[in-house]
């Protein structure tokens, strides 16, 4: 009984977390070029970005890992469970799929909301991560601990180049407010959602990689897709 109870509680746990990594780093892929965009010449905040970027790309790789050592897939989590679609959506009252970067990017105001929003959600994400390691289920698998001390370690570094933003352009860090929202949502995830998930017997895992879709997206957006010659897509793995 003891042994289903964690398995279930380490596969809602991964499932979530291998969600909210793709999500981040395909929506940092966006902001990122929006930014190029806009400041060209400032190397050192497209740099920070792409280097946040890149490690969420990692994190998820590495539940995806996680997942394949266990010989399955994830569960089948959807945006109700991601932090960010969430705030996203509160603070812009849009889903992240139908923002636009480059217009958020391109005004001052929007770009400070979305970097308070980025930053608290990264501080957040670190203080639930030094949480997780001092749980007993989950530091009872070698494996999911060092994903999560890798993740503990590089957390700081994703909400710098947005908290240094603010800073240099006189702007303000998020108020009592906003945080009260991100910690809302936070508190609806873990004492509402994921009991509610973790109850739900008809709830399925996912039949493909999320990364996957993307791929297949990016075969059918390149030259040599479907209807053309064949050609090797070298800059994909």
């Amino acid at each position: 009984m003891i042994k289903r109870f964690r398995q279930r509680f380490l596969d809602l746990l991964g499932s979530i977390y291998i969600y909210n990594e793709h999500r981040g780093y395909t929506a940092i892929d966006r902001v990122i070029e929006a930014v190029k965009l806009r400041w060209p010449d400032d190397h050192e905040l497209i740099g920070q970005i792409e280097s946040h970027g890149a490690d969420e790309r990692k994190h998820y790789w590495m539940f995806r890992r996680w997942f394949e050592r266990r010989g399955t897939m994830p569960l089948a989590i959807d945006g109700t469970c991601g932090h960010i679609d969430r705030f996203v959506g509160i603070m812009f009252r849009s889903k992240i799929d139908e923002l636009e970067p480059l217009r958020i990017v391109d005004c001052d105001d929007q770009f400070e909301r979305l970097c308070r929003v980025i930053s608290l959600t990264e501080k957040r994400g670190h203080r639930q991560v030094q949480s997780l390691l001092q749980n007993p289920m989950v530091r009872g698998d070698s494996q999911l601990v060092k994903i999560f001390n890798i993740i503990e370690r590089d957390e700081p570094s994703h909400w710098a180049p947005y908290d240094a933003w603010l800073l240099a352009h006189g702007r303000r860090h998020p108020r009592w407010w906003e945080r009260a929202i991100d910690g809302w949502i936070h508190a609806e995830l873990l004492f509402l959602k994921l009991p509610l998930l973790f109850l739900n017997s008809r709830l399925r895992r996912r039949e493909s990689w999320p990364d996957q879709e993307e791929r297949l997206r990016d075969f059918y957006e390149e030259p040599g897709g479907p209807g053309s010659p064949p050609v090797r897509l070298s800059h994909r793995a």
